[in-house]
């Protein structure tokens, strides 16, 4: 499934999952071969923006139907290393 697709379908068909449409707009915007950037490009920034919330303490990484992807986007949030507490 294209990455667009898969945005508006996690939206409209899994329970709880709710993206919003400027989102689902935005990976539609870009061309089909480079929506997956553009994924990963999205995820950074909501992962960059949820690290600035006072209080936030953690971030779970669910990439469904593209584990391999979690490396990456780890390492482009400077998620890693983990650090100690």
């Amino acid at each position: 499934m294209k990455s667009a697709r898969m945005a508006a379908y996690m939206s409209d068909q899994v329970a709880g999952m709710d993206i919003p449409d400027e989102i689902v707009k935005r990976m539609k915007s870009v061309p089909t071969d480079k929506q997956r950037a553009e994924g990963i490009r999205i995820a950074v920034e909501t992962i960059e923006a949820l690290k600035g919330i006072k209080g936030v303490r953690g971030i779970h990484i669910m990439a469904i139907e593209w584990e391999e992807v979690v490396p990456q986007l780890v390492e482009k949030a400077g998620l890693a290393p983990r650090p100690a507490v």
